[in-house]
């Protein structure tokens, strides 16, 4: 019996041949990612039981992307404490505001992560990694553990396999997929078990499916509370020619499998709560919006800001609507300004924030106020997310959301002017 891709890493993490769901293993990773927000929690929880260093510490990586806009004295003492931790520690990899970006895209645009990797990381998004064909494990308020002892043991993850076939219908996107199986899952819909699963995609269409479209997946199904969402290994610039590439067996055991027609979907909206809450787009039209927000790990790449500057040509947003773009890393906002695909937001009415999460982490930086609503692509939405707990956050597509932006109200993609297709 073979492996899947899961199961191949965590036993090549773990020094072993092979291994099977729900055996325990100790997998020691090439990399561990702490974002600024957890550093001085974690520090401080191992000084006071006696740590003065950590493990490894040319292995580890922090990334300042939550607290980009430092607006309050408190804010301002992390950011410092960060810096004096980061020398302490002597970590290897550390990235100040304005030298990195987001910690669930930058670390693959920059090379730190790639396929076939195993790592660990604080926050739960870091199934963006798998978009690539690299297994990265959240360890949350353990990351201090990892940080002491350079591991922490795992329980090895059953797999459910969803196969996609058919294509995206003009203005269909694939986070809609992503807010469209959440749903699914959650509501027992397709009878399958997905807590603490990983879900691996396959089939033709993942085959050529675009790493940026592969994140949309990967971060969306993340919120339900899965283990880990896995691609076959690509590369950041779509090739897939890699030598020694870690791939499923044809004979991997999965313990359920789906096969989701692409062609059927609709443009999805999940309403505030959750992003499993989701409904057709027709059942939230109309919604006014005080707020749109492009960005956040899930929609932060370089063809999100193209896909939704190009529906934005000639066109204003509404005088109603604060439209903010938030760029995934540095690089990608320099890209965005050289080819001019920052001027045609600005243009638009568009207001553009530094690299990192954005609103997505608490409203840093453009927060909601009561009674407001927003319509974004943010990674959730739960009560409070982006500001006051007053406030409605809807989440949808960047194709919706840039439309929404424009209409001042929530509104079918399908029925715009320039509804486009995704590949």
């Amino acid at each position: 019996m073979g492996m899947t891709i899961s199961e191949k890493l965590l036993a090549q993490a773990s020094g072993r041949e092979r291994v099977q769901p729900g055996e325990i293993v100790s997998p020691n990773p090439e990399l561990v990612i702490v974002h600024d927000g957890y550093l001085e929690t974690a520090y401080e929880q191992l000084k006071e039981i006696g740590y003065r260093s950590i493990a490894n510490p040319e292995r580890v990586m922090v990334v300042t992307d939550h607290n980009v806009i430092q607006v309050t004295p408190k804010a301002i003492e992390r950011s410092r404490a960060n810096r004096r931790i980061a020398a302490e520690w002597k970590v290897g990899q550390f990235f100040d505001v304005g030298r990195g970006g987001h910690g669930h895209i930058y670390p693959m645009e920059a090379g730190f992560v790639k396929p076939g990797m195993f790592l660990f990381a604080y926050d739960m998004h870091c199934t963006n990694f798998g978009s690539i064909g690299a297994f990265a494990l959240r360890a949350g308020p353990d990351i201090p553990v990892v940080l002491a002892t350079g591991t922490i043991w795992t329980i090895v993850p059953e797999t459910l396999r969803v196969d996609l076939v058919g294509k995206y219908r003009p203005g269909v996107h694939p986070r809609d997929l992503g807010f469209r199986l959440s749903a699914d899952l959650t509501s027992g819909k397709h009878g399958v078990e997905f807590d603490h699963r990983v879900v691996e995609f396959g089939g033709e269409v993942v085959d050529a499916m675009p790493v940026p479209e592969r994140i949309a997946l990967c971060n969306t199904l993340t919120e339900i509370g899965v283990n880990n969402v896995m691609f076959p290994p690509m590369r950041m610039d779509g090739s897939t020619d890699i030598p020694d590439a870690v791939r499923s067996d044809p004979d991997a055991r999965y313990e359920s499998r789906l096969t989701l027609d692409l062609t059927d979907l609709e443009p999805q909206v999940a309403l505030p709560g959750g992003p499993d809450r989701a409904v057709g787009v027709g059942e939230a039209a109309g919604r006014s919006v005080d707020q749109a927000f492009l960005g956040s790990c899930g929609s932060g790449m370089y063809e999100d800001f193209k896909l939704a500057a190009g529906l934005l040509r000639g066109r204003k947003i509404a005088p109603n609507v604060r439209f903010y773009v938030v760029p995934g890393t540095v690089a990608v906002a320099k890209r965005l300004a050289d080819e001019g695909i920052a001027q045609q937001f600005m243009e638009a009415g568009a207001m553009f924030l530094p690299a990192g999460c954005g609103p997505c982490t608490g409203g840093v930086g453009a927060p909601l106020g009561p009674g407001e609503v927003s319509i974004s692509t943010a990674a959730t939405n739960s009560t409070g997310r982006m500001g006051s707990k007053e406030a409605d956050c809807y989440l949808a597509s960047p194709i919706t959301v840039t439309e929404s932006a424009v209409a001042g109200c929530i509104v079918d993609p399908r029925h715009a002017d320039q509804a486009v297709t995704t590949h």
